[in-house]
């Protein structure tokens, strides 16, 4: 798979943030580096975890063997609760994981709480980090530092139901326009059915319909960002995917909650006719009743032909400033991060590897990734690298726009109004 020449450079100007670089050193805050004892880990839940946890389990019985009377504790935290969970760990150090995974929405945030220990010699050191894809290296990178280790890459893209299509007689929808009269088609004619099932708290499956009409979040650079979500362009793509919480699609009363995993849990389980999925959601939808009765294809943008520009995505995991064991923390991201690991995490879970030798491998062995590498392709946005990004995100200010909207509470320059609002005050109180 060849990423589009312009996504580094995207990122690269997206990620680097200059005006908040961390005030401290690049020692962890403990002066301890203890080479035995439990090694405490936290990585995310995903939907149908299981085959996640087996190659996890795989990694650290390696690492286990290797390190002598060392242990590693590994928790499952879900995403959606992440930042009440961070926030405590970098206040209260004695209850801090070693390692973490974290999006890489978050990491200029982190880096400005202090949360994370600055890994650039070791990273530098590692034989691998050299093939590691320049858009997921600066996803771990602040002001010229590293902060981590890339664990994956993700865009998201449509899956439908083929067998419905063929029922109804239906095309794969080719505009944005297309795609709510297919699914509203859907609605009307199996009403047990959402017809694209849409997500209220669901921000990275609504951003493309702001992004698809010349929206943006926020405008700036360098750390210094002024919200754009109230903009003519930004308004249009928030009432476009706003007009698809109704009963002749998805009724308001049961998906204005919903967040990403539970579309994609509808669609798996048979419940939808479409439904925004990421390549890493390939492994659940498998898992379940729609099994060799979908397909993806690049969720479609404003004109025939085009895609709609789609947020690039993904994880890294990185090790915590708190931790008394540097090296076996430092260590074990690399195990978990390595070429080996994504290797088999594609293979279980439909990650895209963060290594572009391992990647394209993935995508000569498996046809699904395909739509992927597409969006990828066409060109993806990502969200202001600002430390501020964190607050927006866990304060929900998007998904309180996008349900004032779908309840009738605001209009969408109300809502979009208030929304701004709350976004310069978090940018302004960065810095």
């Amino acid at each position: 798979m060849k990423l589009s020449p312009h996504l580094p450079a995207l990122l690269l100007a997206a990620l680097v943030v200059t005006a908040c670089a961390p005030q401290t050193s690049s020692n962890s805050s403990s002066d301890k580096d203890e080479k035995t004892g439990t090694l405490r880990v936290w990585l995310f839940q995903e939907v149908g975890n299981k085959p996640k946890e087996k190659v996890v389990d795989s990694v650290v019985a390696s690492f286990e063997k290797a390190h002598r009377d060392t242990k590693v504790d590994v928790e499952y935290i879900p995403v959606e609760t992440r930042a009440q969970r961070v926030k405590a760990a970098f206040n209260d150090p004695s209850s801090a994981p070693d390692v973490m995974e974290y999006g890489n929405t978050d990491t200029a945030g982190y880096v400005k709480d202090g949360g994370l220990l600055d890994v650039t010699r070791e990273f530098g050191d590692w034989n691998q980090a050299k093939d590691t894809d320049p858009t997921a290296r600066q996803s771990v990178t602040v002001d010229g530092r590293i902060y981590g280790s890339p664990f994956y890459v993700g865009v998201r893209a449509l899956y439908y139901r083929t067998d419905v299509f063929k029922e109804l007689g239906l095309e794969v929808p080719r505009t944005m326009a297309e795609l709510a009269t297919t699914a509203r088609t859907i609605r009307a004619a199996k009403p047990e059915l959402y017809g694209l099932v849409v997500g209220g708290a669901y921000t990275y499956g609504a951003m493309p319909f702001i992004w698809a009409g010349g929206g943006e979040l926020a405008e700036g650079k360098g750390g210094s960002y002024a919200s754009a979500i109230d903009s003519a362009a930004a308004q249009k793509g928030i009432k476009e995917y706003t007009s698809l919480f109704t009963d002749t699609n998805c009724p308001a009363a049961k998906c204005a909650g919903m967040g990403g995993n539970d579309t994609i849990t509808a669609f798996a389980a048979g419940k939808a006719g479409m439904a925004i999925g990421g390549d890493f959601s390939h492994t659940a939808v498998e898992a379940g009743k729609v099994k060799g009765e979908y397909a993806v294809v690049p969720l479609p943008g404003i004109t025939a032909g085009s895609i709609a520009p789609a947020f690039a995505g993904g994880n890294n995991i990185g090790v915590l400033k708190s931790t008394a064991h540097r090296t076996l923390a430092v260590d074990l991201m690399e195990q978990l991060t390595s070429k080996k690991t994504q290797a088999s995490m594609f293979g279980a879970m439909g990650f895209l590897p963060t290594f572009a030798d391992v990647r394209q491998q993935a995508a000569a062995e498996q046809p699904y990734v395909k739509p992927f590498a597409q969006t990828l392709a066409a060109g993806t946005k990502f969200v202001p690298a600002s430390p501020a990004w964190s607050q927006i995100d866990s304060s929900l200010v998007l998904p309180t726009m996008f349900q004032e909207v779908i309840s009738g509470k605001k209009d969408v320059a109300a809502a979009s109004g208030e929304a701004a609002k709350k976004m310069d005050n978090a940018f302004g109180s960065v810095g």
